[in-house]
């Protein structure tokens, strides 16, 4: 007979007891564990996550008013509030039933018990287990879910494009990890995100985690959750990423910016598929496809000591190489196009057509900021145009590149950086989004440019 998937943790002071529950239930599910001394709970529910607690109503000898076992319950409940109990006692008291239901506990156990009502009852029991799981872990996604329609969807015709689309349609029937590179911009967590929805978990979630602007002490505590209590500010549990998305797939974008030390965290979890939350020492299982993201050069920095070895070739079971939007011209009026659909919908505005001229110009455009810097383009050329039809000028195209040293006659690279970064900025009215698009890097990056510089 097949053992169902279940851990049980039985306490009662009874070794007899003790000893009959287990002979008789591990027949039945994967793991039971016994415990005589109820107030060794709360550590060992910090060190195992069960699905059904079966606790002795009392504990004391000759006393029989059920005190204890009340107390342990609640106890057991402000640890894990979705905890499952059921209550043993030798008495049928029903005003104590109620009482404990009142409190949390789930069904009674009468001793001595009848082997097929203990396991009719566990068995009820540990559905309703696995159905508050399912809730909670619906809610959690909930919450994490960041992807929306109109900045996942593939757009283009090129045959750089098409080239990227048809591996990706590979990668997708299987779990293997998967490394997109490319350029800020250029729609890495577009193909993300479209590798996910051909994919056997496109029925799960899908959650992404920019780990350039995760802060370095708050890495482990978002990537792999914290328990109530574990830093300043930790005033409940918090499930991380990986326990969110378990069952899906997670995207970790800007992994080149990975300190070495937190390469090592990140690799543990991915060869043992488990996490720790902070401050606890529970290992929870966690069930991942990954894909990560990076516009820096991997294979260079592990040459160079700056990337580990073997985290690169875990995560990179697969590699998908994006050109940018530069390379691949014949996208850009089918992009220029989604994105006017898009804003005009969102402003309620026309959607204006592009005269001949501006598109030729468009076309011909270096778009450093590749697609994330069309896309704005669009929407700033929407909100400004004066014209029945969008024109050069509605764009604010930087046609003299900013990028070009030919323009600096001091060829010292901190100041040259600080003059491009003061300009772009200036240019886009202080709009970071839009500044750090056109420059290629992240928001995360540019405020630490800013920062470095005191612009």
């Amino acid at each position: 007979m097949d053992k169902r998937q279940a851990n049980i943790l039985i306490i009662d002071d009874d070794s007899d007891i003790l000893l009959a529950a287990k002979l008789f239930l591990k027949r039945h599910y994967q793991k039971v564990v016994t415990l005589d001394n109820p107030s060794a709970i709360p550590a060992i529910m910090k060190k195992c996550e069960f699905d059904l607690f079966l606790l002795d109503m009392n504990f004391a000898l000759g006393l029989n008013t059920g005190r204890e076992g009340l107390h342990w319950l609640q106890k057991i409940i402000s640890i894990n509030p979705d905890a499952v109990v059921v209550l043993m006692t030798a008495y049928g008291d029903v005003e104590l039933s109620v009482k404990a239901i009142k409190l949390g506990a789930i069904d009674f156990v009468l001793k001595p018990w009848k082997n097929e009502k203990l396991l009719a009852t566990l068995n009820s029991a540990l559905l309703l287990s696995k159905s508050r799981k399912q809730v909670k872990r619906l809610n959690e996604r909930q919450k994490e879910l960041m992807f929306t329609n109109e900045n996942t969807q593939v757009v283009g015709q090129s045959n750089a494009l098409m080239r990227v689309l048809e591996i990706s349609a590979k990668a997708a029937k299987t779990d293997a990890n998967i490394l997109i590179l490319g350029e800020n911009g250029a729609g890495k967590e577009v193909i993300a995100h479209e590798i996910y929805r051909q994919s056997s978990r496109a029925s799960e979630v899908m959650l992404n985690v920019d780990l350039g602007a995760v802060p370095e002490n708050l890495f482990e505590s978002e990537l792999f959750g914290h328990v109530k209590g574990a830093f300043t500010d930790a005033n409940s549990d918090r499930p991380g990423r990986f326990q969110a998305a378990s069952g899906g797939t997670l995207f970790l974008d800007e992994i080149g910016n990975l300190p070495l030390h937190l390469q090592a965290k990140l690799l543990r979890v991915i060869e043992n598929k488990e996490v720790t939350p902070v401050g606890s020492d529970k290992l929870i299982k966690v069930d991942v496809r990954l894909i990560c993201a990076t516009n820096m050069p991997l294979q260079k920095l592990v040459d160079e000591g700056k990337f580990r070895a073997d985290l690169y070739y875990r995560i990179n079971t697969l590699q998908i190489e994006l050109a940018p939007l530069r390379e691949r011209a014949s996208d850009i009026p089918l992009l220029l196009n989604h994105f006017i659909a898009i804003n005009a919908q969102k402003y309620q505005f026309p959607e204006k057509k592009i005269t001949s001229s501006a598109l030729k110009v468009l076309c011909q455009y270096h778009w450093p900021g590749n697609v994330r810097e069309l896309a704005n383009a669009v929407e700033r050329a929407l909100i400004l145009g004066d014209h029945d039809e969008l024109v050069e000028s509605d764009f604010l195209l930087n046609n003299t590149n900013t990028t070009n040293l030919e323009t600096f006659n001091d060829c010292n690279l901190e100041r040259i950086e600080k003059s491009v970064i003061s300009h772009c900025v200036e240019k886009h009215l202080g709009n970071i989004s839009h500044a750090a698009a056109e420059l290629g890097i992240t928001r995360t990056s540019l405020y630490r440019r800013i920062k470095k510089h005191q612009l």
